[in-house]
């Protein structure tokens, strides 16, 4: 199985650079860089969206990223808390009986 491979900040700035500066077009630079077209096209989306956040690295996420990971999380407590309360109703309901 291939490892996903994964580019620097500075690779990933200096490969815009050469589509958005020095006016390469993107299919000969992602074949120049050996990177496909849709990838770099994406690097230079977001540097256009956000040029201060993007291409963070590891460790370092987006506030947007940091808010869905901590919302995923409250999701999968309130889901828990959920199935422990039906639980419980059901082994109330059946002892009333």
């Amino acid at each position: 199985m291939e490892r996903r491979r994964t580019f620097s900040r500075e690779f990933k700035l200096e490969a815009v650079r050469l589509v958005t500066e020095r006016g390469v077009a993107v299919a000969q630079a992602a074949k120049d860089l050996d990177v496909h077209e849709n990838v770099l096209r994406k690097w230079v989306r977001e540097l256009r969206e956000e040029p201060q956040a993007a291409f963070p690295g590891n460790g370092k996420q987006k506030a947007q990223d940091i808010e869905i990971a901590r919302l995923r999380k409250e999701v999968a407590k309130l889901k828990m808390e959920r199935d422990i309360l039906k639980k419980a109703a059901a082994y109330f309901a059946k002892e009333s009986k």
